[in-house]
């Protein structure tokens, strides 16, 4: 993993805005139009091309190709793997069911992803390689051509996909689960076998909690997320955790968020994963507190924190000195050497979703870089 003996390095969750055109084209693809291939193809390469230089302009260390191929961070699966079809109900989170005339609002302003979610309804297997063979080839390539620091990928974990997209066909929940992890074991050895930091998004660890499991109490959904983080850690088990960083979040939405599942709850199972760098939401009003928790917590010497020290779900740019003081926070309860700079989640984590404007998105990861950077001054003195 990246790090840094003298200074604060930065990164972010993965997803980007695509462009218009290259959303225009992802959604066509979403809907069953035909999209010429050739014509995809190119647009995917300038995109991840654009991305990569705006994150380097901006003074991002550790980067990535912006997910700009995908859909979206947890139903992409559907494409490379057989075994979905259809589309299923959508399952509002608890807290904005529990204020409907928000929930409406909330729908209108884009925060309502326009993407099918398709159930399990056959044998999952991998069968289209290409996809990811594609991503990961067109990124070394960009990436290679660029001054980043290095690189990371993004990829589903099996419990976000086994929580997003029903089960209709295996015998049990379990057994769906597991051949999830199967499907995703592959993409994950792929991944790192290309010489790229792994990054698994599981939001099911935390924003599951108050949507696929809504109706148990807080320890029966642990019980369940321990089965998810099994089969994750499963699937995780030839690669070495210092390859490899955990996302959990309690979902990219400006809503009440009431109803999440505190930190200091689930720290003891994030902390079980097979990787070394954590990255969570740290920013927003309902998690900002929760570097409380890593003072009363002991974190295993082999982890790494990365806090989401900007906010994703507003247009406000936060001011370097906020997100110095947010990375400072960190770096004095587990260490400057232990901290790395990132997001609360991604940026467009969904093609055409998220409030925030591509180009505030961007300044923001510039206020990153610069907070960062004030922040290496406080704690290294130079």
């Amino acid at each position: 993993m990246h790090t840094s003996p003298d200074r604060i390095l930065t990164t972010h969750v993965g997803s980007l805005p695509r462009p218009d055109s290259l959303a225009d084209l992802l959604l066509a693809r979403e809907n069953g139009d035909s999209v010429d291939e050739v014509v995809f193809s190119e647009a995917v390469d300038q995109a991840v091309k654009h991305a990569v230089q705006a994150q380097v302009d901006a003074g991002i260390d550790i980067v990535s190709d912006g997910e700009m191929s995908k859909i979206g961070f947890s139903t992409y699966i559907k494409d490379r793997c057989s075994g979905f079809s259809g589309d299923s109900p959508r399952l509002p989170p608890g807290d904005l069911e529990q204020f409907p005339d928000y929930l409406v609002q909330a729908a209108a302003q884009n925060q309502a992803p326009p993407i099918k979610r398709p159930a399990c309804t056959g044998d999952i297997q991998v069968v289209n390689r290409l996809p990811l063979e594609q991503d990961i080839a067109r990124f070394k390539k960009i990436l290679a051509g660029s001054t980043a620091l290095g690189g990371f990928m993004n990829a589903s974990s099996p419990g976000i996909v086994y929580t997003s997209l029903p089960n209709e066909h295996y015998a049990s929940d379990d057994e769906y689960l597991e051949a999830l992890g199967k499907a995703m074991r592959e993409e994950f050895e792929t991944i790192h076998a290309a010489g790229l930091t792994l990054q698994v998004d599981c939001p099911d660890l935390a924003m599951a909690r108050h949507i696929k499991y809504k109706e148990l109490s807080d320890e029966d959904f642990l019980i369940e997320a321990g089965k998810q983080l099994a089969v994750l850690n499963d699937a995780l088990a030839n690669i070495p955790p210092e390859h490899v960083r955990l996302h959990i979040c309690w979902g990219n939405y400006e809503g009440p968020h009431h109803l999440d599942i505190p930190l200091k709850k689930i720290v003891s199972l994030i902390c079980q994963a097979n990787a070394q760098v954590l990255s969570f939401e740290a920013s927003n009003p309902r998690h900002a507190h929760e570097v409380n928790v890593w003072q009363e917590f002991d974190l295993p010497e082999d982890k790494i924190l990365m806090p989401g020290v900007i906010d994703t779900c507003t247009n406000y740019i936060d001011h370097p000195e906020l997100v110095a003081d947010r990375i400072c926070n960190y770096a004095n309860v587990v260490g400057r050497e232990r901290v790395l700079a990132g997001t609360d989640c991604g940026f467009g984590t969904f093609t055409k979703f998220g409030r925030v404007n591509p180009s505030i998105a961007m300044e923001k990861l510039s206020a990153l870089a610069e907070g960062a950077a004030l922040a290496s001054k406080r704690l290294w003195g130079s």
